[in-house]
Order: structure tokens, then sequence, then C-alpha cells
């Protein structure tokens, strides 16, 4: 396999077969990798695994997997420390939609493993990301692809949502298997979203104070539920499906809320020092 730029470290191109959509929850059923060294060794490797739960028919519908194929395999904690020690440690990382899906999955197998698996310092490289960045993905190429006709009043506010509730009920006749109803539309629409880590997914940007997005505190600062609640954030390190790094981002919290304060000179309310 010829790569049109150079490799300074092993490029692993991946892809998993799961019982299901659920990162965390789910589990793999069939991993193939191709792993690409700088000097050009190419290594194909494909595997499945019992994932100890059974596979849901509908998943079994989009892959072909069925419990009985997996049924002599072994779990994946079985190979999971030579999987990453010997494939995949310091290599980078690249597929399709991989960040939206295959690494969360991979993340949450191998910490079940008890092994510390992260992108951090990886390339990951996306097809999805380029295929969608690159192919036009506008409001006139809907128009063009759904409609057939060129959408002469782009950028018109009224015009935009006349050829877009066109677009919406063009895409329900091409795609009958979607959902046809609202919510399912919403939930469908959901699932299409960038990478983030877990510890996005918890916290605004360290630039932005490390705010709350989610859970009972949701708006709040992190160091300041720190300081006033620290039960509920040793409760979030006790979580045994909590990501790792994301404790690691709470820990360093409730360190820093727990340092003594620095003494000031400042004199006590009034006091006539100068």
């Amino acid at each position: 396999m010829q790569l049109p730029f150079e490799l300074d470290r092993p490029l692993i191109f991946f892809d998993l077969e799961t019982t299901g959509l659920d990162v965390k929850k789910d589990r793999i059923v069939e991993l193939a990798l191709i792993k690409i060294t700088p000097q050009g060794d190419v290594l194909e490797k494909v595997r499945r695994y019992n994932p100890e739960m059974p596979i849901p028919a509908e998943s079994t519908a989009v892959h072909g997997i069925t419990d009985e194929d997996v049924a002599n395999e072994l779990p994946f904690c079985r190979t999971a420390r030579n999987l990453h020690d010997q494939l995949i440690a310091g290599s980078d990382l690249s597929g399709f939609n991989i960040k939206g899906f295959d690494i969360h999955v991979l993340i949450a197998e191998f910490k079940r493993c008890g092994i510390s698996f992260s992108v951090e310092g990886r390339r990951l490289l996306d097809m999805q990301n380029i295929f969608h960045k690159e192919e036009p993905r506008d409001l006139s190429a809907a128009a063009r692809f759904y409609l057939g006709r060129e959408h002469e009043e782009a950028h018109t506010a009224l015009g935009d949502i006349r050829t877009s509730a066109a677009v919406l009920g063009a895409q329900l006749e091409r795609y009958p298997d979607i959902p046809q109803d609202l919510d399912g539309l919403h939930d469908y629409c959901q699932t299409f979203r960038p990478f983030r880590t877990e510890v996005d997914r918890w916290f605004s940007s360290p630039e932005d104070g490390r705010v709350f997005r989610r859970g009972k505190h949701k708006g709040q600062p992190l160091a300041t539920i720190a300081a006033t609640a620290p039960d509920y954030l040793k409760w979030m390190t006790s979580l045994d499906d909590m990501d790792d790094d994301v404790i690691k981002v709470v820990k360093s919290a409730l360190d820093s809320a727990a340092l003594p304060k620095p003494a000031t000179n400042d004199p006590e309310p009034g006091s006539d020092t100068p």
C-alpha cells in the first residue's frame, strides 16, 4: 500500500464491528487493522472477540456476526495487552468516523481490561472529516442532490427555509428507513457530532475555566464546586465507569482547593492601621 506522504512512525487504519452504538457499554466483536511502518512494511490483522453479551439482531443485520460466530472466540481482555503493546503503541490512527465512534469504543474496552489507552500525542486521520470538509455540504449542494435544481434564493432567509423544508421532504422520501417522526429524527441527527474527549463532554476548556457541561452542577465552574461541594467531586472519582482523564482533572481541582490560602497583610475591618 503506497501512501502519498512519508511516515515518521507507524500509521494504523482500523475499523470495529460492535454489539451496538453505545460507545461505553457496547463491545467489540471484530477488529480489523492495517499497520504501515515508515519502512513500508504492511501488516493486516483481523480478529473476532466474544463480547460476553448477546449481539442484538439489529447489529447482526449490519455486520452479519452472530452469537454463534464468536462463541468460541477469546474475550477482548485476553489479547488486549498484546494488541496495545505490540500493535497500537506509538502509532498514529486512521479510519472512517474513528473520531466519532471507534476510538471511544476502543478506549472503553481497554479501560475494562485495566489498560490506559489515550489519543494524546497521536495524529488522527478521519476520512469522514475529509469527506465532509471537501465535498460541499451546504444548502445549495443539498438542493442539487435532492431536488435536482439550483438553490436560486441562496442566503435569503425565506428562500433558505423554503429550500430546507423541501430538502427534508425529499430526504424522508429518499430514505424510508430513517425515522419519520420528530423525536426519531431528533435522535438521528444527534448521532452526528465531532470527536470530543470525555473531559470535553464534562467540562469546557481550561481557557474558559473548566465549567461543568453536564450533571447537577452544569454551568458552574469546577473550581467553585471543588471549594463548596467537594463530596460531589469525590463521588465522581469513585465511579467505576468514569473516564481516567476526567478523574485526573477533578482530582487536580480538589487538590488546588485544599491548598492553604496565602496569608495577606490587609488590615482588619475597622482598623486604624494605615
